[in-house]
């Protein structure tokens, strides 16, 4: 970027006298910019042409000029920065950014949060890491999770305030009287975002591909075949009736992008751009539903803005902000919820713990004076009470002398919250002479962890959805977890129990009888939640129509942004 290079030069001729007037040597100002001599003397007549400075020289080999600056490097960065982005240059205005941390927020805070960009609405959000490939089936971040949802659509869709699927690429579809053939109907006006119109056969393909996953596999195993029967409509056929299917296919992961280009997808909103400091992301002007009332979001990959003492965003991402980091406090909270999502503790079976000992475990565990005092800002985690809404942990009678075996071992991943809790329990444990040894997994679920078969006990996050019976049924079908914690027999008994309990058309009898799975599962002492997350989301005066969704994050077709004049 040649106006960068400019200002670098700029920078440098500036900084030795921060900005007073100077006598030089074309030769000293040339050993400043790293140049030859009659380079500096060209650079000097184009930063006196823009503007920036002016140059008198004084005829005579080694004479000294008068070096005159008309602006500073600040100045001239944020004109630079706010020309570019109403180019709608991206790249160069984060390219511009990179400077100083303490520099960066400060330079940053006007281009946050909600601004009008040649005429059309933009939300820009801060955010604290490289956000992953969108890639089909299941993905482990939750920025990710929600960004699918924007980007791709699916048969049928979740929406908020409702727990039951809705019409999305499907908008209609009929079950047969034995539950073993669904007819989803397709609509006859979708579009990709490459402008391309949506075939029928081709999410058929992007189908078939989702179940040749092994994770998708166990969701949908009682998918016999998927048929196409018309040229708008997809026929699932099934080995066992199974009235879960409208919500799985309303899944995150069961949303439908191109069989060719996995970034390409047809919902409301399109890729853009997708590099490691920045995700841009604009709305599909042939989008099926309701049109976005954003023309675009950007994701502002910017680690340096997020200082440890500004607040929990640059930890765990719970704590949305939108706009200037610096000012966090003085951003209007705009939605806070508990999250249903959680972080839970699971012992496995047959292992080094009786039915009793794991019982006294968590016992221990579950004191709330465990994770009142664990060292995370108070307003991050909050005790879990019950798995979901109405579901309680069951109660047992207070164990005592129940000795626990000499040595177990913890296995964690992320959350970063867990670093913490495993050391309460290492260092609870310990009083009681049972040695803990504790085994990090840095990453965000189970997967490629070859630490799982020699845990004792294990601590994870589970996100929670909007729909969240439906959504721990999929973490029982699907997650690696399971075969891995239960012994054999019980594996294939929960399994069996599923099938079971799936096959009920009725909703509440479905929901009644996942509860008393998850009922049977804390009782027997093999997994309890521990904390909720405390979401909230945080935004500029004039950023309208953010609310809270299930994912910690807002629904980005409803966010909106008045006009300048009137803002």
């Amino acid at each position: 970027m040649r106006l960068l290079n400019r200002l670098n030069q700029f920078q440098r001729l500036w900084q030795p006298s921060e900005g007073e007037p100077v006598q030089a040597t074309i030769a000293e100002l040339a050993g400043r910019c790293f140049c030859s001599e009659r380079h500096v003397r060209t650079l000097l007549n184009h930063l006196q042409d823009a503007g920036w400075l002016t140059w008198r020289a004084r005829s005579g080999r080694g004479k000294r000029g008068e070096l005159t600056f008309l602006v500073t490097p600040e100045s001239l960065r944020s004109s630079m920065m706010e020309e570019v982005l109403h180019k709608g240059q991206h790249q160069n205005a984060l390219d511009l950014a990179q400077i100083a941390p303490e520099q960066l927020r400060h330079l940053l805070q006007p281009f946050l949060g909600g601004q009008w960009q040649n005429d059309t609405p933009t939300l820009r959000i801060p955010y604290y890491r490289p956000l992953e490939p969108l890639q089909p089936g299941f993905m482990p971040g939750r920025a990710e999770q929600h960004l699918a949802g924007q980007v791709f659509s699916g048969l049928t869709r979740f929406v908020t305030h409702s727990t039951l699927p809705q019409p999305d690429l499907a908008h209609h579809w009929q079950v047969s009287d034995d539950g073993l053939s669904w007819h989803f109907f397709i609509r006859s006006t979708l579009h990709w975002h490459s402008g391309e119109a949506v075939e029928t056969s081709q999410l058929q393909q992007r189908l078939l591909m989702l179940l040749t996953l092994p994770a998708m596999r166990r969701l949908f195993i009682s998918v016999k075949t998927i048929e196409q029967p018309h040229a708008q409509c997809l026929q699932f056929v099934l080995h066992r009736p199974d009235y879960w299917l409208p919500w799985r296919l309303a899944s995150y992961c069961s949303r439908l992008s191109h069989p060719d280009d996995a970034q390409l997808g047809c919902g409301a909103f399109r890729i853009a751009s997708f590099q490691e400091n920045l995700v841009r992301i604009e709305s599909h002007e042939s989008y099926h539903l309701s049109h976005p009332l954003l023309k675009a979001i950007e994701y502002w990959i910017t680690p340096a803005l997020f200082d440890t003492a500004l607040g929990t965003s640059c930890r765990h991402p719970v704590q949305i902000a939108i706009g200037q980091q610096d000012d966090l406090v003085h951003l209007r909270p705009v939605s806070n919820s508990i999250s249903l999502g959680f972080c839970y503790l699971a012992i496995k079976q047959n292992g080094s713990l009786t039915p009793q000992q794991a019982r006294m475990l968590m016992q221990i565990v579950r004191k709330h004076e465990v994770i009142a005092t664990l060292p995370v800002e108070e307003s991050l985690i909050t005790p879990s009470t019950e798995m979901i809404p109405g579901w309680t942990i069951p109660e047992w009678q207070t164990l005592e002398n129940v000795a626990l075996p000499p040595k177990l071992t913890l296995l964690y991943h992320l959350p970063v919250e867990l670093h913490a809790m495993a050391r309460q329990i290492k260092q609870h444990l310990a009083a009681l002479g049972c040695e803990l040894t504790l085994i990090f997994h840095d990453a965000k679920n189970w997967a490629d962890c070859a630490a799982l078969d020699d845990a004792d006990i294990l601590m994870g996050d589970r996100l929670i959805g909007e729909a969240p019976e439906y959504t721990l049924e999929q973490w029982l079908r699907s997650d690696i977890l399971w075969p891995r914690l239960l012994s054999g027999a019980q594996y294939a008994r929960l399994q069996a129990t599923l099938d079971a309990v799936q096959i009920h058309p009725d909703n509440a009898t479905r929901y009644a009888g996942l509860k008393d799975v998850f009922s049977s599962l804390m009782k027997e002492a093999i997994v309890t939640p521990l904390f909720n997350y405390r979401y909230q989301i945080s935004a500029p005066p004039g950023v309208n129509g953010i609310e809270l969704n299930a994912w910690g994050w807002f629904d980005f077709t409803q966010a909106w942004l008045p006009p300048p004049s009137i803002s």
